[in-house]
């Protein structure tokens, strides 16, 4: 019996690990994004602190220098959540063409795939052509046998 060679398995192949690449890629990129994510939590945690930390100065004795390190405090955590901000939202938009990267290569492969279905259906149909074809080959040479048979 025939055996069944998709002509484009290598292809399907090395589409199949781009798309493995590709997932890696994207949870990578997620993983980063959850971490600079916690980071801007942290800060905003120490942000929340240092203003409770002023709120309670301000309300006790006055101190003025530590009022004003404190205000430097939260001032400068504002300022390194701005920046965590702007590292999170790129790390976004990585994430984002990491998934659209992902999505282009498990399109290909499913097209592959598609294609190597579509090849087999068409290798079953002339598989069963052939079979077909000798069947009936089978039977008309029995019956053109048996008609020989009885003349004689």
């Amino acid at each position: 019996m025939a055996k069944f060679i998709f002509k484009m398995e290598s292809i399907l192949s090395v589409k199949e690990k781009l798309e493995e690449q590709a997932k890696a890629e994207y949870s990578i990129e997620m993983m980063k994004l959850r971490q600079e994510e916690e980071k801007l939590d942290k800060l905003k945690l120490r942000r929340d602190m240092y203003q409770s930390k002023l709120y309670d100065a301000v309300t006790d004795k006055l101190n003025i220098l530590e009022i004003k390190i404190l205000e430097d405090s939260v001032e400068n955590i504002k300022y390194n959540i701005k920046l965590q901000m702007v590292v999170v939202a790129n790390q976004q938009r990585v994430v984002e063409k990491a998934g659209e990267k992902l999505d282009n290569a498990m399109k290909e492969r499913k097209t592959y795939e598609k294609l190597k279905e579509n090849a087999f259906e068409e290798f079953k149909a002339e598989i069963n052509a052939e079979e077909q074809k000798e069947i009936n080959e089978l039977v008309s040479f029995k019956f053109r046998s048996g008609s020989d048979e009885s003349e004689e």
